[in-house]
């Protein structure tokens, strides 16, 4: 598989963008996940640009929630649906299995329901706070930092199951280091050194902590953790800037 065709899987997975889905043959999985931080820097261009627009037209609380409404339908809800599922799961008292098994039911529950909403009010109100040029560069950070949360639960959480998205991919060391180091490039170029590093300091403690939960909770990874990842990380990546930024 070629360096092109691994970054296609992997904006034909994590996006609706029409670039042409590939499979990922077997032992492939590691180069295509590598590409999870561009994607995501991709996908917060364009909800950057949907800020502007929405700004420009009505204001910087319309200008976040369309923003936040584009990124959802480019990347086809996935991400949303992992955090839906995961938090029907914790809801569940039981044990593992019975936990699984209720991040596996297609509906969505009440708890799936409440971290939705929860997500975006909040994450609504802290880019709202933000002046336009500094809400682009977080959008950029946020989805370049949710997407390195979700290779670094690759890397260093097992799979709690056998199947499923979790168990598919897969991420070696060098691999996280590699993915790492251009997370880290685009968020301080978007948002700025100081802030940048505020940024990374916020994602690199979601990503810990939804590891660590996934461990706990589940039993490892699983694709429904790793969208709760990207999306926890997101939050905490738009909080964090908020609270730096605005004096």
């Amino acid at each position: 598989m070629t360096v092109v065709d691994e970054a296609r899987a992997a904006a034909g997975l994590l996006t609706i963008l029409p670039v042409g889905r590939r499979e990922i043959p077997a032992g492939s999985e590691a180069g295509a996940v590598l590409w999870f931080p561009l994607v995501g820097s991709l996908v917060g261009v364009l909800a950057a640009a949907a800020y502007g627009l929405g700004e420009a037209l009505l204001g910087s609380l319309y200008g976040a929630a369309f923003a936040l409404t584009v990124s959802a339908i480019v990347t086809g809800g996935l991400h949303h649906d992992g955090l839906a599922d995961t938090a029907d799961g914790l809801g569940v008292r039981g044990d593992l299995t019975r936990r699984l098994a209720a991040m596996r039911d297609s509906g969505i529950g009440a708890y799936g329901a409440l971290a939705l909403v929860a997500y975006a009010l909040l994450a609504t109100a802290a880019l709202a706070r933000l002046s336009p040029p500094d809400a682009a560069g977080a959008l950029v950070c946020g989805h370049t930092l949710g997407r390195w949360a979700a290779l670094a639960q690759l890397t260093f959480v097992v799979p709690a199951r056998e199947d499923g998205l979790g168990a598919a991919f897969s991420a070696t060391l060098p691999g996280f280091a590699l993915g790492s180091a251009v997370a880290v490039a685009i968020t301080l170029v978007a948002g700025g050194f100081l802030a940048g590093l505020s940024a990374i300091a916020g994602a690199a403690l979601a990503a810990a902590a939804m590891a660590l939960l996934a461990r706990r909770a589940v039993g490892g990874r699983t694709g429904d953790t790793l969208g709760a990842a990207v999306l926890v990380t997101e939050l905490v990546v738009y909080s964090v800037l908020a609270a730096y930024l605005v004096t």
